[in-house]
């Protein structure tokens, strides 16, 4: 990538690219630029950063506010010790990265070029541009309507006043390609290289497109259980006991097995010992000092807005089972071929008719959770998860409950799963692959006809100053929500009804594996590059995944007890047969959470080496305390406190005075962090 010059002479990599309004005055800029250039003594970011000039569509109107900003390798050494990176240690452990010990790291080699991938690069850009905190300054320079308190982040309170318009990383055109080459331009039988997605993307888009591939191979099995038993037990729905049985140990094992395998991940790309950074408000929080009404919202306004929907969305269910009947109706008068295609139409329109309620819900939600002002993204993003996830698992799933339990018809309940999971299929799809290939072609060759006024490419690069603008105008990534939530009730279609369908889960391997090459081509091509989320699980969506295959414990337990086969063993007591159904189900449940307890989630050699770390950091922390009080401190650390903060409170307590100390800087800063407790990083200890 074309290098960039700063006004102190530094040359700099362009890393992230700031966006101002176009009515930003140059007094607000002048101070903005001030603050990132400054030295961290002063309250700086010490960053570069440098204007972006104007492209081929200059003369165009656009808007000159662009900058690009970037940071000294030394800087970014420094920054990757301040947000707490982790790297492999010489001894093949995961250690949190510092400058002085930055030599005994493996892949550190010379003056550090290439230690840091590019994602790592702009993640620290972005955590110093959005640590840079209010000081004396009440305002905005030239925008008094911008308010500024003391200690409170800057780049925050501009996002929140329409200041500052966006922020992203760019994309770097060389490790794209190679990229996009080994990822989903040619078509072949291997598995999606994670590493190369964590370097590029950061370790939340690996674990998504991770978990896609582990729930894909998961579903291999039932997809060959399936076929032959569809081929050849096809029409006996009452011989379906087995497949469910099948179902129960399936739904239970695979995420036993994935919290293993998401584990393992997170401990090799270092997030999994990784302690969560402090979360700073969001931009959308807003309202004067006082007792925020949110609490308010949420039981008088949002509950029964959504009790509202869930109704509405069993009204329509209703009309749904009167135009099945209607078709019914139909067909036995008088059977023919158009009368039997007749049966599929009200299945097909409520299947658009579910999809296209979603989609409003998921605005209607969104709105919402917004005006209930939550403080913090992570409770913004829980309590918007939980309003879609209720909906969506009642809008989808409530026809195939009433079919299976009230009308108790089988044939039925096959044919709305099977019309159900294809037709959604199909739209997503349509709105997940075709409708972003034709855009992202719409939009490349209208940037290609401005550059072509000036100049020919000629299969060149385009140059930076068009790059910027291209990717400025692409549409922005709103995270994975939407595409766990596709699996989500993908799950749910596979571990609840496909003991009926037994085609359910080679419909779904199908789809996952085209919905692998869509997201990958959306990612490299339609939407801007995301910043590094440095995760270590899927997070809320574990929880969600691991209520579903509870919940299809339940539904297969039922469908189990409603089977003519098992009927035959209580033909004159129904209130026995469902004792004993609760009592399985109960069985099966305790055994579930058995089978979550036994194994770890945790793989024992990891376990292993994180202790052995915690152990050496203990030992070289004992060393900075009086002896007498070694055993004091260490009973803290043990306790789970972990404060280094109470082990300095216990020396100066009984000894006068406190351990040697470094001076560190606010963040992560030399520190280790170990589960829930972060200790200082200290050299191996020989024992």
């Amino acid at each position: 990538m074309q290098q960039l010059v700063d006004v102190t002479g530094t040359s700099f990599t362009p890393l992230v690219v700031v966006e101002l309004a176009t009515n930003t005055t140059e007094e607000a800029i002048e101070w903005l630029l001030s603050r990132i250039r400054d030295k961290q003594e002063i309250g700086g970011a010490d960053l570069l950063v440098e204007q972006l000039g104007l492209g081929v569509g200059g003369q165009e109107k656009e808007n000159p506010h662009v900058f690009l900003v970037g940071a000294t390798r030394q800087r970014l050494l420094s920054g990757a010790e301040e947000v707490g990176l982790f790297k492999e240690y010489n001894d093949g452990s995961m250690r949190g990265f510092t400058c002085a010990n930055k030599h005994n790291f493996t892949e550190f080699m010379g003056d550090g070029d290439g230690f840091l991938s590019k994602a790592e690069c702009q993640y620290i850009v972005k955590h110093e541009l959005d640590t840079l905190r209010a000081q004396s300054e009440t305002h905005v320079p030239g925008h008094s309507e911008a308010k500024l308190y003391p200690g409170k982040s800057i780049i925050r309170r501009l996002q929140s006043k329409g200041i500052l318009i966006q922020i992203f990383p760019l994309h770097e055109q060389e490790d794209l390609k190679r990229l996009s080459f080994t990822w989903y331009k040619r078509v072949k039988l291997s598995l999606q290289p994670l590493d190369a997605i964590r370097q590029y993307f950061g370790e939340g888009q690996a674990l998504y497109f991770g978990f896609l591939e582990f729930f894909t191979f998961a579903l291999v099995p039932m997809a060959l259980v399936g076929v032959p038993y569809y081929l050849f037990d096809w029409e006996d729905y009452d011989k379906y006991v087995i497949f469910a049985g099948f179902n129960l140990v399936w739904c239970t094992v695979i995420l036993e097995l994935w919290k293993r395998y998401s584990a393992s991940l997170a401990y090799r790309w270092g997030t999994l010992s990784r302690k969560k950074a402090f979360e700073e408000p969001r931009p959308g929080f807003h309202g004067v000092l006082g007792l925020n009404p949110r609490q308010l919202r949420i039981y008088l306004v949002s509950l029964p807005f959504v009790l509202l929907c869930l109704y509405l969305s069993l009204y329509v269910m209703m009309i749904y089972f009167q135009m099945e009947g209607w078709a019914i109706s139909v067909h036995v008068e008088e059977p023919t071929f158009w009368t039997g295609i007749l049966l599929f139409i009200p299945s097909i329109i409520y299947a658009v008719v579910i999809e296209i309620m979603n989609l409003i819900y998921r605005y209607a939600a969104e709105f919402l959770t917004e005006w209930e002002n939550h403080r913090l993204e992570s409770s913004y993003q829980n309590h918007l998860i939980l309003k879609v996830l209720v909906f969506n698992f009642f809008n989808c799933f409530a026809s195939l409950f009433y079919i299976a339990f009230v009308m108790q018809d089988m044939a039925l309940l096959r044919q709305s799963l099977a019309t159900l999971l294809i037709t959604s299929q199909i739209l997503n799809q349509f709105m997940e692959a075709f409708l972003p290939y034709w855009l992202q072609r719409r939009r490349n060759k209208k940037m290609l006809r401005k550059v072509q006024k000036r100049r020919t490419l000629d299969g060149q690069e385009l140059p930076l100053a068009e790059q910027v603008r291209l990717e400025a105008d692409m549409s922005t990534y709103l995270g994975t929500f939407d595409d766990y939530l596709e699996l989500f009730l993908l799950f749910g279609y596979v571990s609840l009804f496909s003991c009926v369908y037994p085609l359910a889960a080679v419909l779904v391997v199908l789809n996952n594996i085209t919905e692998v090459y869509s997201d990958a081509f959306k990612m490299c091509h339609v939407f801007k590059r995301p910043f590094s989320d440095p995760a270590a699980n899927i997070g809320v969506w574990q929880l969600a995944f691991e209520t579903m295959s509870v919940i299809a414990v339940v539904t297969n337990c039922a469908l189990i007890g409603l089977s003519p086969q098992v009927k035959a063993y209580f033909p004159d007591s129904e209130i026995q047969l469902i004792l004993w159904i609760v009592a399985i189900e109960h069985l099966l449940l305790a055994f579930k959470f058995l089978l979550s307890f036994l194994i770890p989630d945790v793989p024992k050699h990891i376990q292993i080496r994180l202790a052995r770390l915690e152990f050496e950091s203990l030992e070289a922390l004992k060393k900075k305390c009086p002896s007498e009080e070694t055993e004091r401190s260490s009973i803290a650390l043990q306790l789970g406190t972990g404060s280094r903060e109470l082990l300095e409170r216990s020396c100066i307590q009984h000894s006068g005075r406190a351990p040697e100390a470094r001076p560190e800087p606010l963040g992560s800063r030399r520190m280790m962090q170990l589960g829930s407790t972060r200790i200082d990083a200290a050299p191996t200890v020989k024992r």
